[in-house]
């Protein structure tokens, strides 16, 4: 027996695995080109209603003409039974004919619920196996950072979270300073690309300020914040991961800290510089802790 080469089944296999992969994306287009599709095919159904109708109440009418007629002859010819029969033949196949006419629209249109549906389920799996797995590297990296705390203490726990260094200030003095390539996925540069970024590092010191109180006043109020509501209060760009991470009263620190007074940051705290690196005490995925 003459076996497929492995480099045919693994082509094959790879191309059902792309197709899996966008099915949620190609039931969704299908479903709403059936949609529409099926709406066509109402209207012009609904064209013909008319007529089919006239057709089924003309037959109807006939049929009753008949039986009404007073004429002894065919009073006997037409007994009731027959009358019966043929009102039943008549309403059954205008049933059909109506059937018939609306049958390709309410086909289309199941198909197309049963693509949306199938769609949105697929994509709510995928969802919530990504923000268990997420969750589950979250927790565990917490953990891992606790162990350091305990074992190192907290604040060189914080400098080697931050990749923090001993830096030279500008009047000679040995500060700490943060590498910028090794920033926590969630940190920002608040610098001059920011809209609300100022020359004078006092009022960006009292902007910060502003926004984490009001950010902790929303999460006191409301019990839960996402990140990216932080990141449009502070004029960043949302990510992906802010729209899943945040916080939530009795699931974390229940506060909402940007870093601000930071070691690293003491060169912004001090007025020296402008600019300052945001990193956030997100307590994880929002979704998981409520």
């Amino acid at each position: 027996m003459k076996l497929i080469p492995n480099g045919v089944t693994q082509k094959v296999a790879r191309q059902l695995l792309v197709a899996k992969k966008h099915s949620p994306r190609v039931l969704f287009v299908a479903g709403i080109a059936g949609v529409v599709t099926s709406t066509v095919l109402a209207c012009r159904a609904t064209l013909k209603l008319e007529e089919t109708l006239e057709e089924m109440g003309d037959q109807i009418k006939n049929v009753k003409s008949l039986k009404e007629d007073h004429s002894d002859e065919l009073k006997n010819s037409y007994p009731e039974r027959q009358y019966h029969k043929d009102l039943v033949y008549v309403y059954g196949r205008g049933t059909y004919e109506l059937t018939k006419l609306y049958a390709p629209s309410v086909v289309v249109g199941a198909l197309s619920i049963a693509a949306l549906t199938t769609s949105h389920l697929t994509l709510s799996r995928r969802n919530a196996s990504l923000t268990a797995a997420y969750a589950a590297v979250a927790k565990s990296f917490d953990d891992y950072r606790e162990r350091v705390k305990h074992e190192l203490g907290e604040e060189k726990e914080r400098d080697l979270y931050h990749a923090a260094e001993m830096v030279e200030g500008p009047d000679g003095e040995k500060v700490k300073g943060v590498d910028p390539n090794k920033w926590s996925p969630y940190a920002r540069m608040f610098d001059m690309g920011n809209i609300n970024w100022q020359k004078s590092p006092d009022m960006n010191r009292m902007f910060l300020q502003c926004q984490q109180n009001y950010a902790n006043h929303l999460l006191q109020s409301r019990g839960h914040v996402f990140l990216n509501e932080v990141y449009d209060m502070l004029g960043f760009e949302r990510s992906k991961a802010g729209q899943a991470v945040g916080w939530v009263v009795g699931n974390g620190d229940n506060y909402i800290d940007f870093g601000v007074f930071d070691a690293h940051n003491s060169r912004f705290v001090n007025g020296w510089e402008a600019s300052i690196v945001l990193d956030f005490n997100v307590d994880g995925v929002v979704w998981d802790r409520i």
